[in-house]
């Protein structure tokens, strides 16, 4: 199916969207925890690691009606390529899609949100930055930049709240593990470095960038990836079930990292960074005791030998929901080098630096 988009031109729509890095306030994220845990706030920020949507239109011969009369959806991430036919679009067996589609299924199930007609002849093809199962909430800034470009091509009008309403909507029907958090969606779509403050019936959104605050950060982060792919939402899950199973430690410690976030919030809201830096690392440690796949061995290993050769270390957190993917580091300015030197040893070679910098608000 490859040669077939090879031969396709005319872009239609290019879109990209940033992918997010938690710093505070992750699985409080999940409704209605966040409505349920006392001053809850998620912060995170959207970083230079894209992902990128591009349709184009088929110019095939008559020959290959069978494509022109079908939508192709590529993957370069998985490697994978799909074709949807009219069918598709009208069936309502989503248990029938999980199992046909396999990786490919969320990105599929946004397709089925628009029309056939308004999609046929169209190839689609995504890729992104980042490995999968990088922790980074990539799937979910794939998906509304997807439906962004998506409506764009076929004439939908739509708000940013609709865009990350309907996706989230989907993502959750696709993981049937609860409800999916809602933080990944807005980086995407705003850009900067954003609080996200739950209220009944909407999320507050808070635009914390300024450029101070952009430099310090990106001078005492270091993104790691390290070299394990996460499942997404497998520990929220787990979690979520623990807290509406009225177990009082999940209770407490959920407790703990929201008011950790909140003040981490106030310290960036009163230019106090190395307040906020504190707060990060001491979220990262109650985060940790959460669940006993929050941080893997390999990480654990590459933190402690770390910490015993510097003491510019300040703190380590895993993003997303852990089990895999990257981990942050904190540390004082210039330290980079140095952690990076410790990631050519051997015994940690399968682990990476994945860089970046913290975009500014979209218009």
């Amino acid at each position: 199916m490859g040669s077939n988009l090879d031969q396709c031109s005319d872009v239609v729509v290019v879109e990209q969207g940033s992918v997010r890095v938690d710093l505070l306030g992750g699985t409080l994220d999940l409704d209605p925890i966040s409505l349920i845990v006392p001053q809850v706030v998620t912060v995170n920020l959207a970083t230079s690691l894209m992902v990128r949507v591009k349709i184009q239109k088929s110019e095939l011969s008559s020959a290959a009606d069978d494509v022109v009369n079908s939508v192709i959806f590529r993957s370069r991430d998985y490697c994978q390529d799909a074709k949807l036919v009219a069918e598709d679009f009208t069936s309502k067996d989503v248990l029938f899609h999980q199992r046909e589609w396999g990786v490919l299924n969320f990105p599929l199930q946004i397709l089925l949100e628009f029309p056939y007609e308004s999609l046929r002849g169209l190839s689609i093809e995504v890729d992104s930055d980042i490995p999968t199962g990088s922790g980074l909430g990539g799937s979910s800034a794939m998906g509304v930049t997807l439906y962004r470009a998506l409506a764009k091509v076929t004439g939908r009008r739509v708000s940013p709240l609709q865009v990350i309403n309907t996706v989230k909507g989907v993502e959750s029907r696709i993981l049937r593990a609860g409800p999916a958090g809602y933080q990944d969606y807005y980086p995407a779509i705003y850009g900067g470095i954003l609080a996200l403050l739950p209220r009944p019936g909407e999320i507050k959104l808070e635009q914390l960038f300024t450029p101070s605050l952009q430099h310090f950060l990106q001078s005492h982060l270091t993104l790691i990836y390290c070299g394990k792919s996460r499942y997404s939402g497998t520990n929220n899950w787990e979690i979520y079930k623990a807290f509406f199973d009225g177990n009082d430690q999940i209770r407490e410690k959920l407790e703990a990292i929201a008011r950790t976030s909140y003040s981490g919030l106030q310290a960036i809201r009163a230019s106090k960074y190395d307040q906020l830096l504190s707060c990060i690392a001491e979220e990262g440690e109650i985060r940790k005791s959460l669940a006993p796949a929050i941080v893997i061995d390999e990480v654990a290993d590459f933190y402690g030998v770390l910490r015993s050769r510097s003491k510019g270390i300040l703190g380590m957190k895993v993003c997303g929901a852990g089990g895999g993917g990257c981990f942050l580091l904190l540390h004082y300015e210039g330290m980079r080098d140095e952690i990076l030197q410790q990631l050519q040893l051997p015994e940690f070679s399968f682990m990476r630096q994945l860089d970046f910098s913290i975009l500014p608000p979209l218009p």
